[in-house]
C-alpha cells in the first residue's frame, strides 16, 4: 500500500524516466542473452521460444490488470491498425535479431541502433513537414558519421566489403523502429501499452511458429539455449517492451530516445564480461559519437518546442 501511494504521488515525467531506465537496462541484457542463444539456434527456433515465453508473461500481466475489457471498444479501424503494427514489428524484429546473429559484437548493434532518432526526425520532415534546426542537423550528421565508423570494415578489399556483415540489417530495423515509434505514440493512449505489447509479441510468435513449420525445424533445443532464451525473453518481449510502452505514455518519445541511446555502454560492458569481446577503436569512437549525436538531436528538438511556445504566447 505504501509503495502504491508513493508511486501514485510521483510526477508523470519521473514515472516515464523510471520506465525508460528499466527498459534500457533490460534491453542491454537482451543483446547479450539473445546473442548467446542465437549461437546455438536457428532464428525461427529462437523466435518461437523467445516470444512464447514473452507472450505467457505478458498475458499473465494483462489478465491481472483486466486489460482485455478495452478490446470491446475497438472499431474495425483499430483492429486494422493493430495488424499494421504487428506486420511492422515482424519485419523490424527479424532484422534486429539477424543483426545480432550476424555481427560479431552486440555492442555495435546497440550503438548503431541510435540511428532510430535520426529516422524519426527524417520521417517527421517528410510526412509531417517538420523543420530541422542547427542542433538537430548537427546531431543527424554526427550520428550518421558514427554509424559509418561503427559499420566500417578496415580489412575491406572489394568495394562490397567496405561495411561489416549485418550493417544493412541495423539500418532496416532502425528505420522500421522509427516508423513504429511514431505510430504507437499516436495511438498508445487508445490501445494501452499492455495490449500493444501483446499484439506485438503475438504476431512475432505466430510468425516464428509458421517459419519453424515451413523450414521443418526441430522443437528440441539444448538446456543452455533454453536458459538464455527464458532469461532474455523475460527482459526483452516482456520487460523491455512493456516498460518502453509505458515510458512513452508518460514522457515524449524524444526524452525516451535520449536515455535509450546510452544502452550501448551497458551492452559494451556485458559483451566484455560474457563473450570477452570489445569493439575496435573506430567502433568505440563511433559509439560515443552516436550518443552525442542523439543528445544534440533531442536538445535541438526541445529548443524548437520552447521557441514555438514563446511564439504562441
Amino acid at each position: 500500500m505504501i509503495i502504491k501511494n508513493f508511486w501514485q504521488a510521483l510526477p508523470s515525467k519521473t514515472k516515464g524516466y523510471i520506465f525508460t531506465m528499466i527498459g534500457v537496462l533490460a534491453m542491454s541484457n537482451v543483446y547479450i542473452f539473445s546473442k548467446a542463444a542465437l549461437q546455438e539456434l536457428k532464428l525461427p527456433q529462437f523466435g518461437f521460444y523467445w516470444f512464447a515465453t514473452g507472450l505467457l508473461l505478458t498475458l499473465l500481466l494483462a489478465f491481472q490488470q483486466k486489460s482485455f475489457k478495452k478490446i470491446k471498444e475497438f472499431s474495425k479501424r483499430d483492429f486494422l491498425l493493430l495488424m499494421i503494427f504487428g506486420m511492422i514489428e515482424i519485419a523490424s524484429t527479424t532484422f534486429f535479431f539477424l543483426s545480432i546473429k550476424t555481427m560479431p559484437n552486440p555492442a555495435i548493434v546497440a550503438f548503431m541502433g541510435n540511428l532510430t532518432p535520426v529516422f524519426v526526425l527524417i520521417l517527421g520532415f517528410i510526412i509531417l513537414k517538420e523543420r530541422f534546426n542547427k542542433l538537430e542537423i548537427a546531431g543527424i550528421l554526427l550520428t550518421l558519421s558514427a554509424a559509418f565508423l561503427l559499420s566500417y570494415n578496415p580489412q575491406w578489399i572489394k568495394p562490397e566489403d567496405i561495411f561489416i556483415d549485418g550493417s544493412i540489417y541495423v539500418l532496416l530495423f532502425a528505420l522500421l523502429g522509427a516508423t513504429s515509434a511514431i505510430l504507437m505514440k499516436l495511438n498508445v493512449l487508445k490501445f494501452t501499452p499492455i495490449l500493444l505489447s501483446i499484439n506485438r509479441i503475438l504476431f512475432l510468435f505466430l510468425f516464428s511458429f509458421f517459419m519453424m513449420k515451413w523450414q521443418g525445424l526441430s522443437f528440441e533445443i539444448s538446456t543452455s539455449a533454453l536458459k538464455n532464451v527464458i532469461i532474455g525473453a523475460f527482459l526483452g518481449p516482456f520487460l523491455t517492451a512493456t516498460a518502453g510502452l509505458y515510458a512513452i505514455k508518460y514522457i515524449e518519445v524524444s526524452r525516451k530516445s535520449i536515455l535509450s541511446s546510452t544502452k550501448g555502454l551497458f551492452v559494451l560492458i556485458g559483451s566484455y564480461l560474457y563473450f570477452d569481446k570489445i569493439p575496435g577503436r573506430l567502433q568505440v569512437i563511433g559509439g560515443i559519437l552516436s550518443i552525442i549525436g542523439v543528445f544534440l538531436i533531442i536538445i535541438g528538438k526541445q529548443l524548437m518546442q520552447k521557441n514555438r511556445k514563446k511564439i504562441k504566447l
